[in-house]
């Protein structure tokens, strides 16, 4: 299976392109950025397509992230990927950006939990909890990070993620101490796509994932009368 993946989601533009067959990354390029996603994108893109070889019509499916993360930025990996699938006629899933930070760790067969946390600004994070095999602990959820501390009754964990650092500095000191602490500003791209090649396209659907309504709001009026900004869950 031949995959494209696309992160705007956090402070990163990224794509990939991933043969599920070989296993191998074939073509891959981010650019750290916190804004700005919408005109480096396509022709960050361009170039990934044309390093791999790939045209449009090989593709089987496109994967893309859907947040928690910036409104405007993940909106703009999720325009770009079910453009370029209509386009195409290939079918485009959505990964979050917790379990793509999760993903790597949970691979590795180990026995600790693992937390992925993001920066949800005003002293919250974005936090999702799984055991080291991926069984659900936590499901996702925004909460203030000294309700986030409270995972500390999983044990010692693997803190990944973006505010990976913000948990650990805030991490009881009579507590477990957590294994490692892997700061990322946004997930690596390959296990986007590796997430994308495994998930069920008819559930995983490329839409944005909100946890909570974001700060900047479109006016409903120009929506006819629809609100997108409302959470999904």
């Amino acid at each position: 299976m031949i995959i494209l993946a696309i992160d705007t989601a956090l402070d990163a533009c990224a794509a990939g392109i991933l043969d599920t067959g070989t296993g191998q990354l074939i073509a891959h390029e981010s650019l750290p950025m916190k804004r700005g996603h919408a005109e480096a994108l396509m022709p960050l893109l361009g170039r990934v397509m044309q390093q791999s070889g790939v045209a449009f019509a090989e593709l089987d499916r496109i994967a893309v992230t859907t947040g928690p993360g910036s409104f405007t930025g993940l909106r703009v990996g999720l325009s770009a990927g079910r453009g370029i699938g209509l386009a195409a006629g290939k079918p485009v899933v959505g990964v979050t950006t917790l379990a793509a930070y999760a993903a790597p760790i949970v691979t590795r067969n180990g026995e600790a939990p693992v937390i992925a946390a993001i920066d949800a600004r005003h002293d919250h994070v974005y936090f999702q909890a799984v055991s080291g095999n991926g069984t659900s602990l936590q499901r996702p959820c925004v909460i203030p990070i000294d309700e986030a501390i409270e995972a500390v009754r999983f044990g010692a964990p693997t803190l990944v993620g973006n505010a990976a650092n913000l948990l650990a500095a805030r991490w009881p000191v009579d507590a477990p101490q957590p294994i490692a602490t892997d700061e990322q500003a946004a997930p690596d791209i390959s296990w986007v796509a590796w997430l994308g090649a495994a998930v069920d396209p008819q559930t995983a659907l490329a839409r944005p994932f909100y946890l909570r309504a974001p700060d900047a709001r479109p006016q409903s009026s120009l929506m006819g009368g629809l609100d997108p900004s409302q959470p999904t869950s």
